[in-house]
């Protein structure tokens, strides 16, 4: 399955409440990007919480993108990637 980063802008800031209402919202996204084959792995957030970098597993930039607007996400950039580890050559 192709790996993917999605950049992402929030303009008022991503706020995920730390507690039963925030694992909830973060669950149903979960479970809405199963629906299209999207894994989502991780995600990196800036400090002022604008900017998001998030990785996914998914079977093209397509699904991505229809879960993200099933989720109510903005989607600035989706680009496949593929692992380079420093590790890798010693």
């Amino acid at each position: 399955m192709p790996r993917y980063i999605v950049e992402r802008t929030f303009p008022d800031g991503l706020n995920v409440p730390m507690n039963d209402a925030g694992a909830n919202a973060l669950g149903g996204v979960i479970m809405r990007n199963a629906e299209k084959g999207v894994t989502w792995v991780r995600s990196y957030v800036s400090p002022d919480k604008k900017h998001s970098f998030c990785i996914y597993d998914a079977p093209s930039p397509e699904a991505i993108r229809s879960t993200a607007q099933k989720n109510s996400l903005p989607v600035d950039k989706v680009t496949e990637v593929r692992v380079l580890d420093p590790y890798f050559y010693r």
